[in-house]
């Protein structure tokens, strides 16, 4: 009897497991071509081409899954460390450059400490929201800081998020006094959040970048979607959610 409810009981586990597992499937449109996308892009790639299905996560994330075989067509992230690696490890076709966009801090509109310049982000008891070491936004965020001496501010960080929209949910729940963030989200965030620019002259250089993967099943597909984010109305698209063209 003991042997027969551990049976059971591991059925109904593998049972539970195959159903979470359905969670992480692509969503979106009714095409078969399955986009990775940085979460930076979760709105304006669905307007260049609402029929992909699009799988949005931080770009390290997402070139993790490609390393173990997901079955992915195209991969665009967010820096180009990522792309260039999947290249050189032969995962993507050879990478091209399609995007920029600025670092910005973002504050709750009530914005109880008084943060407006980016020096607050080091006082004492100040709540800073920063993505995880690894995600183009986190590494975006530790090398202004450093650039500006202004290490200290990740004594006061009290979240590390997976993505940049992790970052800015907190921020637009007053779950943080300040995160950073990319101004096309702060953008998207509309009234949620408070804008506070970075000094000037500190911008990171940020890169996005978009290939075609190896293993698709479908690479001329794949090659279209790539083609319409380069062409002309992919540009205007872009540069209306706020990205800067190259």
């Amino acid at each position: 009897m003991r042997k027969l409810a551990w049976m059971f009981l591991l059925i109904a586990l593998l049972l539970a497991v195959a159903a979470c597992g359905g969670d992480d499937k692509p969503t979106g449109g009714d095409s078969s071509l399955v986009v990775y996308a940085a979460a930076s892009l979760t709105d304006v790639f669905p307007t260049i081409d609402p029929a992909p299905q699009y799988n949005f996560a931080g770009s390290d994330e997402l070139a993790t899954q490609i390393r173990e075989g997901a079955p992915a067509d195209v991969y665009a992230a967010a820096s180009s460390k990522y792309p260039q690696e999947l290249f050189d490890e032969g995962l993507v076709e050879e990478p091209v450059t399609f995007a920029s966009n600025r670092l910005v801090m973002v504050v709750p509109n009530d914005n109880p400490p008084g943060i407006d310049d980016i020096e607050d982000v080091t006082a004492e008891g100040t709540q800073v929201v920063i993505a995880a070491e690894g995600v183009p936004v986190g590494d975006y965020t530790r090398e202004v800081l450093t650039e500006l001496g202004l290490d200290a501010a990740l004594e006061n960080v009290v979240s590390e998020e997976d993505d940049v929209r992790g970052v800015l949910g907190k921020i637009s729940l007053g779950e943080g006094d300040v995160g950073f963030v990319y101004a096309t989200d702060a953008t998207v965030a509309g009234d949620d959040v408070t804008v506070v620019e970075l000094p000037e002259g500190s911008q990171p250089p940020i890169e996005y970048q978009i290939a075609v993967v190896t293993a698709s099943e479908d690479k001329d597909s794949a090659q279209e979607f790539v083609d319409l984010v380069l062409s002309d109305s992919g540009r205007e698209q872009l540069e209306a959610a706020g990205f800067v063209i190259p």
